[in-house]
C-alpha cells in the first residue's frame, strides 16, 4: 500500500470522527435549544464548516498532486499529535456532556463547566483543533495545507473565542 493510500485512510478516519462529532452536536444542540439555549456566533459557523472540510480535502489534494516524500520521524511525531488531539477533543466532549456542540449555544442558568481539561485550559477543544490542523497534513509532509489551515484557523478562532466568551459571560 502506498503512503498516499495510507494517508487517505487516515484522513477518511478523521472525517468519520467528524461525522460522529456532528451527530453528537446535533443531539446536544436540540437538547440545549429545548431548554431555552441561546445561539451566538452564527455568522462564523459556515466558514468554520468550510475550513474544517477544506483541511481534510486540501490535505488529500496536496498529497495526491504534489506527492511529497514522507519524513518518517515527522510522520510518526505528527501522527502521535493527531491521536493526542483526538483524545483531548473527546475528553472535552465527555466533560461538557450535553453542553458540548459545534455551535455556541448556552442554556441560561446552566453551570459553567470547570472540570476535566477546562480546569487547566479555558478552551481545550480549540487547542485540539490547532494541534490537529497543523499535525494532520504534516503526517504526509503537506506543508502548504498545514500553513494555510493554521493561518485561516487562527483568524477564525479569534472570532469564535470572542463569541464563546461573550456567551459564557452571561452565565456568570
Amino acid at each position: 500500500m502506498t503512503s498516499e493510500t495510507l494517508f487517505t485512510i487516515l484522513v477518511l478516519a478523521v472525517g468519520l470522527e467528524r461525522v460522529a462529532e456532528l451527530a453528537v452536536s446535533r443531539r446536544n444542540a436540540a437538547w440545549s435549544l429545548a431548554r431555552g439555549g441561546v445561539e451566538s456566533g452564527r455568522g462564523h459557523y459556515p466558514f468554520m464548516v468550510v475550513l474544517h472540510t477544506g483541511l481534510l480535502a486540501g490535505a488529500l489534494v496536496e498529497v495526491w498532486i504534489r506527492r511529497p516524500d514522507v519524513v518518517p520521524v515527522l510522520a510518526w511525531a505528527m501522527l502521535g499529535l493527531v491521536a493526542i488531539a483526538q483524545g483531548l477533543r473527546w475528553w472535552c466532549v465527555v466533560t461538557l456532556g450535553r453542553q458540548w456542540n459545534t455551535r455556541v449555544i448556552v442554556v441560561p442558568g446552566a453551570a459553567r463547566v470547570t472540570g476535566g481539561p477546562y480546569r487547566w485550559i479555558p478552551h481545550p477543544n480549540y487547542v485540539a483543533v490547532v494541534v490537529e490542523g497543523l499535525a494532520l497534513p504534516l503526517v504526509h509532509s503537506a506543508w502548504a495545507m498545514a500553513i494555510v489551515f493554521t493561518a485561516l484557523n487562527g483568524s477564525l478562532l479569534a472570532t469564535r473565542i470572542r463569541a464563546e466568551d461573550a456567551a459564557l459571560a452571561r452565565l456568570a
